[in-house]
């Protein structure tokens, strides 16, 4: 209400009933995290004060409502984001950062360049306000509560202001000016407007030392500047995560602090860029979005991950589920990022009950007990995929009891509904015979729990993991006990499905029993991570996708009305891509990243509302499950294991169209170190005058001794493959069959 007493701009966006987007700066595995908002305001920490921007030039008050801004990420993909103001040829720089040891002394930097563009000189004045405000907007009230915050006490010193007993802002640049107000003072900006001459003292008290029992002060350092074309001003700030511990030493000397952060600043770019780009993607620009996405995503993994807990946010979803951790942590075993997934498994580990249930989440309070029946597939299935990307069978021997507590406590689950009643019954009865009882892990079954196909895929991916773990460390008596388990089980699930399909009268695979309901998004999970394809009811799953890919269109093309929707649908792309139909995949994935707001920061949160400035819930940003499970959908594309015949799939998702596509380009492409089941993958593919060549080559070993490469320049049927200089006949027009590795392959048409 006070906000709309003043002219806009002089509050948080937000303040005036309008959405706000940010993203997230940290260390990785840091408890920590601030947050920027797209017009460069800074939160230094959760639930805690903000940092923000603010002009005069020419006797006039520029906010944020006058710029013009952009936001974009170090080098377009790396966690180092930027705000840039645009003011009539002045152009203010916005770039944060996190340095140190994270959980110990990490510290949080502000980058203010103020840059002439102009033709002519220019002087004002740069403020930086430190006011009670969240960059967290006061619609976000999942676990916590967004919009204000609390700001009780303000003392400033030569180059430092501290905020009650327990956060410093260190100013690494000398100030013209600081001071503080008590809110029954008056408003900040308004105080600054009336003093805005760059020769005068600021507007507010000269007071540097203030309470306000009101716990909303604000305090304000000002740097003047006197910019000639071309010229450029650098103010620093540094604020640490822990007490007053910035780990570094502050210069007396301007330049020496300069010099000091920019080092931060390279050494940090430097480990991130490390830490996403084990894969080297060579494609042309028009793959840049797609990459970019996939790697800053692996970043906001690891700033999100609080210790050895994976979580999908920094604010509302600052949690540890194992059905986001285990797709998490698939994601970044396929991104070469290890040992993050061991210390993950080994820590959850910990919280299994005695009874063998798996927790669904872990906080800051322990394990929650609340019933998700998918919790235990998916932790099995985390293990398993550990082995399979490292081969190191001392993870699966450290946790191999924890497994066989697991299947003994989803066998009792299981003959939950395998009793007398649900076996004879009619057919609407019997289809919930041997299957997993009812359960919330479908957010869409939150109100009333359901017999949820999410859950009983999650399972048979369990229990086939399961099997395949017992071989592995040669457990000969648990192998055969499980394997009953999971064969029962398969034929009891798909018994289950047909006679759901059947009472309901629908021509689509359901997300639950009851319901017969319509969820494709759901559904993909029965695709990947769960590999049952083949067993998979046709026509039915052909049309589940079917249906979902015309309700897209429309949505897309405006025939249908929407308010809005959650980005896990991404995990669609993945699903035309293993049904072959990359063209779709390709339209799809168009369409998402569209969506991400800003664009420039390359992800999602978990709600997109069709009104941009919608004031309303919109989770953590980034949502970095949405953010994995583009990562996994993308891979797909370029590689993907075939769990029923060991076999390798390459190339099914390479963007084609008629004006020509990757593998059309005239530099060719390659991706190279890509990591895979049977070890390090490299191909390239160069369009030579009359053919293509493909030059598959790494690492690997595997078991089927076959490489498919999959929809190839659109599925044409080649005239003739020949394969490290011998004719091949074993190719179609959806996929040609590489026998020998490494190989180099050429395809005429």
């Amino acid at each position: 209400n006070i906000a709309k007493d003043f002219p806009r701009g002089y509050f948080p966006r937000y303040f005036y009933e309008e959405k706000s987007y940010w993203t997230v700066i940290g260390v990785s595995s840091d408890v920590k995290e601030a947050l920027i908002n797209e017009d460069g305001m800074v939160e230094v920490d959760k639930e805690r004060l903000s940092i923000e921007p603010m002009l005069s030039i020419d006797n006039k008050l520029i906010t944020w409502n006058e710029a013009d801004k952009k936001q974009s990420l170090e080098k377009n993909y790396l966690p180092i984001p930027n705000v840039v103001w645009d003011v009539n040829g002045l152009n203010l720089e916005i770039k944060a950062f996190a340095a140190g040891e994270a959980n110990k002394n990490s510290v949080l930097y502000l980058m203010y360049k103020l840059s002439n563009k102009s033709n002519e000189k220019l002087e004002g004045r740069l403020f930086l306000l430190i006011r009670p405000y969240q960059v967290n907007p006061y619609y976000q009230e999942l676990n916590l509560t967004g919009g204000a915050s609390k700001i009780y006490s303000i003392n400033i010193s030569d180059d430092l202001m501290q905020i009650d007993n327990d956060k410093f802002i260190y100013s690494l640049t000398p100030y013209n000016s600081a001071g503080a107000m008590r809110f029954e003072e008056g408003n900040i900006v308004s105080s600054l407007a009336k003093g805005i001459s760059p020769s005068s003292p600021i507007g507010v008290h000269s007071q540097k030392n203030i309470e306000d029992q009101l716990k909303l002060a604000s305090g304000v350092f000002a740097y003047d500047f006197d910019l000639q074309q071309n010229d450029s001003k650098l103010v620093l700030l540094a604020v640490p995560f822990y007490g007053n511990e910035l780990g570094q030493p502050i210069f007396k000397d301007e330049n020496s602090n300069i010099n000091l952060v920019e080092d931060l600043l390279f050494r940090t770019i430097k480990f991130w860029d490390d830490k996403v780009s084990q894969i080297k993607f060579n494609l042309p620009k028009s793959a840049d979005k797609i990459i970019n996405t996939y790697k800053s995503n692996l970043a906001y993994i690891l700033i999100n991950r609080d210790k050895s807990g994976i979580q999908p946010g920094s604010r509302s979803y600052e949690r540890s589920w194992i059905r986001d951790g285990s797709l998490t942590s698939s994601a970044l075993l396929k991104s070469g990022i290890v040992d993050e997934v061991r210390e993950f498994i080994d820590w959850y580990s910990e919280y299994q009950y005695e009874n063998g249930k798996i927790p669904c989440v872990v906080d800051t309070r322990g394990p929650d007990p609340v019933p998700e029946h998918d919790s235990h597939g998916e932790y099995i299935f985390l293990l398993k995929q550990f082995y399979n990307f490292t081969k190191d069978t001392s993870v699966l021997s450290k946790h191999n009891t924890q497994v066989n507590k697991t299947i003994d406590y989803i066998h009792s689950l299981i003959n939950q509904r395998s009793t007398d009643h649900f076996k004879n019954g009619n057919d609407s009865v019997r289809a919930y015979y041997g299957i997993m009882p009812e359960s919330i892990s479908h957010e869409g079954y939150s109100a009333k729990p359901m017999h949820s196909y999410w859950d009983n895929f999650f399972t048979i991916r369990g229990l086939k993991d399961a099997v395949d773990i017992q071989l592995i460390l040669g457990d000969q008596n648990s192998y055969e006990k499980i394997k009953l388990i999971r064969d029962k089980f398969k034929t009891d699930l798909y018994n289950s499905l047909n006679l759901a399909i059947k009472t309901r009268n629908i021509d689509y695979i359901p997300g639950c029993v009851e319901l017969g309901d319509f969820d494709p998004t759901s559904t993909t999970i029965a695709l990947y991570p769960c590999n049952e394809y083949p067993n998979l009811p046709q026509p039915y799953l052909k049309n589940t996708f079917d249906k979902y890919y015309q309700f897209f269109q429309d949505r897309r093309d405006g025939k249908l009305d929407w308010v809005n929707y959650t980005p896990y649908e991404v995990r669609t792309i993945g699903s035309f891509i293993f049904l072959d139909q990359p063209e779709i995949a390709h339209k799809l994935i168009d369409f998402f990243l569209k969506d991400q707001r800003p664009t420039g920061w390359n992800h999602w949160a978990e709600v997109v509302w069709k009104e941009y400035r919608k004031p309303a819930f919109i989770g953590d940003m980034p949502h970095t499950w949405v953010g994995s499970d583009f990562i996994n959908a993308v891979r797909a594309m370029f590689v993907y294991e075939n769990d029923y015949d060991t076999s390798l799939v390459i190339g099914a998702g390479l963007y084609q169209s008629a004006e020509g596509g990757w593998i059309d380009s005239p530099g060719g492409m390659s991706i190279e170190n890509l990591p895979t089941y049977f070890g390090e993958l490299s191909y390239l593919i160069k369009k030579r005058e009359d053919h293509y060549e493909l030059r598959v080559f790494g690492d690997l070993e595997i078991p089927s001794g076959k490489i498919i490469l999959k929809n190839f320049n659109s599925s044409k049927v080649p005239k003739k493959v020949i394969i490290n200089g011998i004719v091949s006949e074993n190719f179609s027009n959806k996929q040609i069959i590489i026998n020998q590795f490494p190989a180099k392959v050429e395809i005429y048409y």
